[in-house]
């Protein structure tokens, strides 16, 4: 084992023979930085999806008013 072997162990730093397959382990620190904080554009979804995810909030938020509703009620 070298002596710069854990280099940045101690200061929380990520071992950069660590993913050393993927592209990314290859980006210096800002570099990984700068590729990261990048925002990604919205994935095209079909109007089948788009809807069966507002079903889901729609579920989600009913679910929620349901359980605040019972917590409520429990508590007289």
């Amino acid at each position: 084992m070298t002596a710069d072997a854990g280099q940045g162990a101690g200061r929380g730093e990520p071992d950069p023979q660590q993913h050393e397959d993927e592209p990314v382990g290859h980006l210096q620190r800002g570099q990984f930085v700068a590729e990261t904080s990048r925002p990604v554009p919205r994935a095209a979804l079909s109007a089948r999806a788009t809807a069966g995810l507002w079903a889901l909030r729609v579920f989600v938020v009913l679910v929620s008013l349901m359980v605040i509703y019972t917590f409520i009620d429990q508590l007289r």
